[in-house]
C-alpha cells in the first residue's frame, strides 16, 4: 500500500536508515504484514521483537534494520498503514465534511484496524513509546478536523466560541468506544456518523 507523506510521518522517515542496497518492495510488505499479523493475534507491544517480526516475515534481522533503525520506526509505519489514508472531504458543506472525517473512525469491526487497535489499548497505557507513535499518526487527522471547524466558523455556520478539542472528542469518542469496547450493543450502528453530527450540531451551530 503506498502512503502519502504526512507531517506526522516525518520523524519516522528520518528514523529510517539509508539502505546499502536497493530496497525490495516485497520484503517491505512482508515485514509490515508480519507486524500486523502479530499484533492482530494479540502479541503485546512490549513482547513484539525484531526477532519475532523477522521470523514471521521470513527475512533476516539485518534486512529489517536496513529499512528501520528501531522498533518504534517500524511500528509507526505498520500502524500508519492499518489506519489508512486521511479522509477525502467532499467539500459540499461543513456538516458533510465532519461526517466524512468520522467514517474512518467508525469503520467496521471486522477490518484489520478493528482487530489490531483493541490489542494496543492496554499497551497504550503502559508504553509512552507506543502512545507517542499513535499521537503522531492521529495528529494530522485532528488537524483536518480543526480545519473543517475553523472553516465553519469563518463561514458563519459554527459558533466562534467553541472549544475545538472538546468538539472533536465528542464526535470521535463514541465511535472509538463502540468499535474498541463494544460498550453498548443496543446502539444502532447504521448511520451512526450522521446521527452523531446531527445530535451535536445544535450545540455548535451559529444562532
Amino acid at each position: 500500500m503506498v502512503l502519502t507523506t504526512t507531517p506526522g510521518s516525518a520523524q519516522a522517515d528520518q528514523d529510517r536508515k539509508a539502505p546499502g542496497r536497493p530496497r525490495s518492495a516485497r520484503a517491505d510488505e512482508a515485514i509490515i504484514e508480519a507486524v500486523l499479523d502479530l499484533l492482530a493475534e494479540g502479541t503485546p507491544f512490549d513482547a513484539l521483537s525484531i526477532e519475532a517480526v523477522a521470523g514471521r516475515a521470513g527475512v533476516g534481522k539485518a534486512t529489517i534494520y536496513r529499512r528501520w533503525s528501531n522498533k518504534e520506526a517500524l511500528l509507526f509505519d505498520a500502524v500508519r498503514t492499518v489506519k489508512g489514508e486521511l479522509a477525502v472531504l467532499p467539500g459540499t458543506s461543513v456538516r458533510d465534511d465532519l461526517i466524512a472525517l468520522l467514517r474512518p473512525v467508525g469503520q467496521a469491526e471486522n477490518t484489520r484496524a478493528g482487530k489490531i487497535m483493541p490489542c494496543l489499548m492496554g499497551a497504550l497505557q503502559r508504553s509512552p513509546e507506543l502512545n507517542n507513535i499513535l499521537q503522531r499518526i492521529m495528529e494530522p487527522r485532528r488537524a483536518m478536523a480543526r480545519q473543517v471547524l475553523q472553516r465553519g466558523i469563518d463561514e458563519g455556520v459554527i459558533r466562534p466560541d467553541i472549544d475545538m478539542e472538546i468538539v472533536i472528542a465528542l464526535l470521535t469518542g463514541p465511535l472509538i468506544a463502540y468499535r474498541v469496547m463494544h460498550w453498548n450493543p443496543q446502539l444502532n450502528r447504521e448511520g451512526l456518523e450522521e446521527r452523531l453530527v446531527a445530535t451535536l450540531w445544535p450545540a455548535i451551530a451559529a444562532k
